[in-house]
């Protein structure tokens, strides 16, 4: 395919996560995310033959994201009516209902009656943790739940077994995943040096994994007690390692079957690049992490190939979680708007989030609710200037 055509394709797979998911969760926390900086990126390298030309453009965009989103920043601070604490209300329910992902994806995968047990012990475990100090009650809840869904889908596909039920007969991908395996090795120092890098920036407090940690991250940086920031960015590290192995499936199949690795491979170098205690640390650890995961590709994948249900748990996780991080953000929103402008802004923030929807959404759903509520935040901006409205 020539670079023109290919160019438009990635284009137009990654133009409305930029502008609506990436933009949004930048503008909304101020923290660097995957979708604003590494989708243009791939534009940029499928759509310029020379790799130096490449690696310069792409320099070009991250300095650019970097310099544009300080400024946005500040203005946000700086406006009559301060931005930057009624945003900072979005990330308050994010944690608390993504928890929830294991009753979700119990109810989707086994049927009502093993969601509703996983309710009732989630809420058990909920209490349980309420008494102790160690970690926060929704971290538990999240290990509890991935844990038992684990346990389920194995014990399924074991009884399956039993019953005269094999898995799929995966032999014939084989020789693919063998052939594409190759380039994946042939650039393992290349991919090194990006997880190393990706790592060092999520250290250094730039750069935020996936939808599942921004918000809760930009409410850790925001702390002032240095062990309590520690304590929730652990927490973050969690939920992000959790949401790891819910698209790691897919990527690994991705890979095997392209040749082509993911920007953050699966995604496990935000983990490091939270969790280590310095910058030096952060890159070695992402770096290593790069290798282990390739190594380790294809033994992952006969791995799914006899235990299928793995694959099923993994793609409702992820689906849970998407429908769980836009209800929160929802609420979040509304948390937001009702801090900055009472009923107005909660009247501004509907008309804007149901407009995206009559109009086709144009903003992706997971992002319409940060969207909104930037638009509504400078909308109150702008009536109070003028003298409309009083706050």
């Amino acid at each position: 395919m020539p670079r023109k055509d290919a160019g438009s394709i990635a284009f137009g797979l990654s133009i409305g996560f930029t502008l609506s998911v990436g933009l949004s969760f930048s503008l909304s926390t101020g923290l660097l995310n995957p979708w604003l900086l590494f989708l243009p990126t791939d534009v940029i390298g499928v759509f310029i033959g020379s790799r130096w030309l490449a690696a310069l453009a792409g320099g070009c965009w991250g300095l650019f994201v970097v310099t544009g989103l300080a400024g946005v920043d500040l203005l946000f601070s700086t406006l009559p009516l301060d931005m930057t604490l009624p945003l900072a209300e979005m990330a308050k329910p994010v944690l608390a209902i993504l928890a929830l992902f294991p009753v979700v994806a119990a109810f989707k995968q086994f049927g009502w009656r093993v969601g509703a047990v996983f309710a009732l012990v989630m809420f058990i475990v909920y209490l349980a943790a309420l008494q102790g100090e160690s970690l926060q009650p929704e971290v538990i809840q999240m290990v509890t739940g991935s844990l038992l869904l684990l346990v389920f889908a194995i014990r399924k596909d074991l009884n399956d077994r039993k019953n005269g039920i094999s898995p799929p007969d995966m032999s014939a991908l084989h020789g693919i995943y063998e052939e594409k395996y190759k380039p994946l090795i042939k650039h393992l120092p290349f991919l090194t040096l990006t997880g190393a890098m990706i790592a060092l920036a999520t250290n250094a407090g730039y750069l935020a994994g996936s939808e599942v940690s921004i918000y809760p991250l930009a409410e850790a940086y925001a702390m002032q007690d240095p062990e309590g920031q520690r304590a929730a960015i652990h927490h973050v590290a969690i939920a992000e390692a959790l949401r790891g192995l819910g698209f790691a499936p897919l990527i690994i199949m991705a890979a095997l079957t392209t040749g082509i690795y993911g920007m953050v491979g699966l995604t496990f170098v935000f983990v490091a690049g939270y969790l280590a205690p310095n910058l030096a640390s952060a890159a070695v650890l992402g770096a290593l992490i790069i290798v282990i995961e390739i190594g380790l590709l294809k033994r992952i994948s006969r791995l799914l190939e006899q235990f299928p249900s793995l694959r099923d748990t993994s793609d409702n996780i992820r689906d849970a979680m998407n429908v769980l991080m836009e209800f929160a953000l929802l609420i979040g929103g509304v948390l937001a708007v009702m801090k900055m402008g009472a009923t107005t802004g909660l009247t501004l923030f509907a008309v804007f989030y149901f407009l995206n929807e009559v109009l086709g959404c144009p903003v992706l759903k997971i992002a319409a609710p940060a969207a909104a509520t930037v638009i509504t935040c400078l909308t109150l901006n702008l009536l109070y200037a003028f003298g409309l409205i009083a706050l």
